[in-house]
């Protein structure tokens, strides 16, 4: 259908502010609230505009559904003592795998869209006012009066390898199908929407539910065995997943049974996935690198040399480069080298998130361009 130069004019300013709303539009235009309902309604009926928040047709984006969490990280000065106490050096920053991997996108300028729950306390109004400014849309995020903002405490070695993590996510834990309700649309026109295995089963089941008819490209990130476990039986033939993105452990609790760190045996367990409907699975063999697990091919992917400073947020970061990719347009094996590279630039930064992240990307692939002309 042709658009009116009215209506050419509202999706330029969209394009460029997508999160104004009628009276901002009205304020930019010269004219009435009410007139420019009329043409958000007409975009609408015409498919140029999808869902609430003024979605645009043309841009793809993700969605994260997933937690929203504070991280308290305390590194010791020397080799970590158990049962002691240890001088230590701590911080405090925004985290949760979900809400990490959409800022990740973020940096990586990738549009994305985060669905999770803080508490309404001040903890997560300043958690989602960090994230908001790191180029996340936190609007469809709910403020829950019962629980809580989410925090996980990480205790690192002198080297930052982890020695033990704690975590309360109440405020996660409580999500109910209810509150996700009015991100329908946004998720069933979404490019990618990832699934973060610490949002409640019954949640997961309803994202993959909204997004399989559609054919948007499902990530389920299982993050940790007993997650994984959780989540497994939501794999089913009928219900397509595009990729899942487990370490080794992780694949044998999806696959049900014991898997060695060896790739025939990473292989049968992935094509044991296949079956229930994932398209592609990502294995994590830490420094080893990853195998990504097609349907016709299984290609091994070498890790990004890096000086590890923080180890925290790495796995996040892979997943993060590994959308980011999938949104640009690339295939998997692609997009999962780039997923390595984001991890590589993390670890090496000392942040969850490397407030960089974006720029650092660019001039490593440029360099990487460079190198194999």
């Amino acid at each position: 259908m042709s658009l009116s130069p009215r209506e050419r004019e509202i999706l330029a300013l969209l394009r460029a502010q997508p999160m104004l709303d009628a009276a901002g539009l009205a304020r930019r235009l010269g004219t009435t609230k009410g007139a420019v309902a009329v043409a958000l309604s007409s975009l609408t009926q015409k498919g140029e505009i999808v869902g609430r928040g003024y979605v645009l047709r043309d841009e793809p984006w993700a969605v994260v559904v997933g937690g929203a969490a504070w991280d308290v990280k305390a590194r010791s000065g020397a080799a970590t003592r158990l049962h002691t106490s240890n001088p230590a050096t701590v911080s405090r920053t925004p985290g949760g795998v979900g809400r990490n991997i959409a800022e990740g996108i973020a940096r990586l300028e990738g549009r994305v869209h985060l669905v999770s729950a803080v508490g309404a306390d001040a903890a997560g109004g300043e958690l989602l006012a960090r994230t908001a400014e790191a180029g996340v849309y936190v609007d469809r995020v709910f403020a829950s009066t019962a629980h809580a903002t989410a925090s996980y405490l990480a205790a690192l070695d002198v080297d930052g390898e982890l020695v033990v993590g704690l975590s309360d996510f109440a405020a996660t834990d409580a999500m109910g199908v209810e509150a996700l309700a009015g991100s329908q649309e946004l998720i069933g026109h979404a490019a990618v929407v990832v699934v973060d295995a610490n949002i409640p089963a019954e949640v997961a089941d309803w994202v993959l539910g909204v997004a399989a008819p559609r054919g948007v490209k499902v990530v389920l990130e299982p993050v940790s065995v007993a997650k994984a476990t959780r989540i497994a039986p939501l794999l089913t033939a009928g219900r397509p997943v595009f990729a899942v993105t487990p370490n080794v452990d992780e694949l044998a609790a999806l696959a049900g049974r014991d898997v060695r760190d060896d790739e025939p045996a990473i292989v049968s367990a992935a094509r044991s996935l296949h079956a229930r409907g994932v398209s592609h699975v990502w294995v994590s063999r830490g420094s080893g690198g990853s195998l990504l697990v097609s349907e016709d091919l299984a290609v091994p992917i070498a890790a990004v040399e890096a000086e590890v400073t923080d180890v925290t947020g790495a796995g996040d970061a892979m997943t993060a480069g590994f959308v980011r990719g999938l949104l640009a347009g690339e295939d998997p094996v692609t997009a999962a080298r780039q997923g390595h590279l984001a991890a590589a630039l993390t670890v090496a930064s000392g942040h969850t998130v490397r407030p960089d992240l974006g720029v650092a990307f660019r001039a490593a692939l440029a360099d990487s361009e460079r190198a194999h002309r």
